[in-house]
């Protein structure tokens, strides 16, 4: 099945339309997140650029679906469907879980032969290989509340309230689940360019465990660190807009001549 450039799905989610861009933005969430989340992104690129925001079961209108309690398992359905989308040349954008399985998908797809990203932007989280000892997935509920809390405490109106927080509880239990399971050789890389993001006070990665992005990737490799917690991003919108945008221009010469793309519409 081929999903129209038009078209949303399940998984797939436009805020806003773009079919007749030349360049394509997935955007993969952190753990406990929606394809929502990057609305804000869309807004900024469409419709210069196809915007697709993933969305993954066990949250918002999918809640009812059982969650992918593996990295593994949720990378191989993520494949699948956007072996359906057509072929445009592509940045992955990730933020904490959301890069390793934006990283695990680029892999499966060079795996398959097919066209994979022509670049990748790691946000939020350690290099594959590093590995801590967590176990969040194991606490109480109010265990787990805590910890998300304390993740987004510049900014605690993002979390919607305790009750809205409960709700999403099964989904941030499994992937928590998923991601602290996780485990990655050292010698696995992707051809793409990969720029990692993250905030200097963030307990999830510090610099040196961003430098491990370097060792899995053959392409080029950059860090870049912003003021702020796990959650710098959502104070920082222009300028990772800004990263994004570097990315998109080097993939296809003409989107550097789209004047909307040009107008430099975040500067913060």
């Amino acid at each position: 099945m081929n999903i129209a450039d038009n078209a949303t799905t399940p998984w797939i989610r436009r805020y806003h339309q773009a079919a007749e861009a030349g360049t394509r933005l997935v955007c993969f969430p952190h753990a406990g997140g929606s394809a929502s989340y990057f609305h804000p992104v869309s807004a900024r690129f469409a419709p210069d650029v196809d915007v697709v925001s993933l969305q993954y079961p066990g949250r918002q209108d999918r809640r009812r679906e059982p969650c992918v309690d593996t990295i593994a398992g949720l990378a191989d359905l993520v494949t699948t469907e956007l072996l359906a989308l057509s072929a445009k040349p592509t940045v992955f954008f990730g933020h904490s879980m959301g890069a390793v399985l934006a990283f695990e998908v680029a892999l499966r797809l060079a795996d398959r032969g097919a066209p994979g990203p022509g670049a990748l932007i790691a946000s939020g989280r350690r290099g594959p290989s590093t590995h801590r000892d967590e176990r969040i997935h194991e606490r109480d509920d109010d265990g787990i509340i805590a910890e998300v809390k304390d993740l987004n405490k510049q900014d605690l109106t993002v979390l919607g309230g305790d009750e809205i927080l409960r709700m999403a509880l099964p989904a941030i239990r499994n992937d928590y689940r998923a991601i602290e399971t996780y485990t990655c050789a050292a010698d696995r890389r992707v051809g793409c360019p990969v720029t990692v993001l993250i905030g200097t006070d963030d307990p999830k990665v510090t610099a040196a465990e961003a430098e491990n992005w370097r060792d899995h990737t053959d392409g080029a490799f950059r860090l870049e660190v912003f003021p702020g917690g796990h959650f710098f991003l959502a104070r920082h919108q222009g300028a990772v807009n800004g990263e994004i945008l570097r990315e998109l221009r080097a993939l296809q010469a003409p989107v550097e001549e789209t004047p909307a793309l040009l107008s430099g519409r975040d500067s913060t």
